[in-house]
């Protein structure tokens, strides 16, 4: 099998501050100012040419923050990244200007992607198509919808034709027919053996759509292998973490939190 994409143990470290007065502290002053917070730490894994990979975990366990780095839009902290190829990231609003129609934003997206004039002219009917957002195509996209703008993301994206395919909670939105639409667009690209990074809160769509989970939990990575296995144990695990109490919650996430800081060792 040939590697698609390889991370080898990636941390992104964000600084939390009170306030602008410690933020500007900590930059002039020699001494630390405001709190560290890992979105990611010491994550490891390794992708193949056709995976398709489920990233679970509860909210605030870092699947978007993971996301935009193996997109791009971000660097970690310390760690390598490996990427074999050319990764589009679909989110709800992901690289869409609201000022711009849909169409300006087809044209300005595919620029920056390196397409020509008479490229993005031969690809923008089968965007538009594909999009079927009818006359609102040239209307500014702070006027659409989530859904529509997720339409839209996706639709750019999957006809660039990208080797590796980020797709973030993006078929939360919208009607069933276009998810639908959607995920035998993504079932083309699996079959042509494209790597494909699968986040939603649907384990139904995990399921039927995915072949291997990457399960993060507050930043690490807990488990990571073929889906069957895998999503037995979180789904057991959720319906553990549904059925505490919010402050139950909370000392289950401030105890991973002081595990990553290397305060608590189990």
């Amino acid at each position: 099998m040939e590697h698609s994409v390889i991370l080898n143990n990636i941390t992104k470290k964000y600084k939390m501050y009170e306030g602008n007065k410690e933020k500007l502290l900590d930059i002039l002053l020699p001494k630390s100012y405001g709190e560290d917070f890992y979105a990611l730490q010491n994550v490891s894994f390794t992708a193949e040419k056709g995976d398709v990979v489920g990233f679970i975990g509860v909210n605030g366990s870092g699947k978007s923050t993971l996301s935009n780095i193996l997109a791009g839009i971000i660097p970690p902290t310390t760690g390598e990244v490996t990427i074999n190829g050319k990764t589009a990231l679909i989110a709800v609003n992901s690289g869409l200007n609201n000022q711009l129609t849909g169409r300006e934003n087809i044209e300005l997206k595919c620029l920056m992607l390196g397409f020509s004039k008479a490229q993005i002219k031969e690809l923008e009917p089968e965007i538009i198509d594909f999009a079927d957002i009818g006359k609102f195509i040239d209307q500014p996209v702070k006027s659409y919808s989530s859904g529509m703008k997720s339409r839209l993301g996706f639709a750019i994206s999957v006809n660039i034709d990208p080797d590796i395919l980020v797709i973030d909670e993006a078929l939360s939105v919208g009607d069933q027919t276009f998810a639908d639409k959607c995920l035998d667009k993504m079932n083309e690209f699996k079959a042509k053996g494209k790597t494909i990074f699968f986040i939603s809160h649907s384990i139904g769509q995990m399921n039927r759509f995915c072949e291997k989970a990457l399960w993060l939990e507050y930043g690490e990575v807990r488990e990571f292998g073929p889906i069957k296995e895998v999503m037995p144990k979180y789904q057991a695990f959720l319906k553990e973490y549904k059925a505490m109490s919010a402050s139950e919650k909370r000392a289950f996430k401030e105890k991973a939190m002081k595990k990553q800081a290397g305060l608590v060792t189990n």
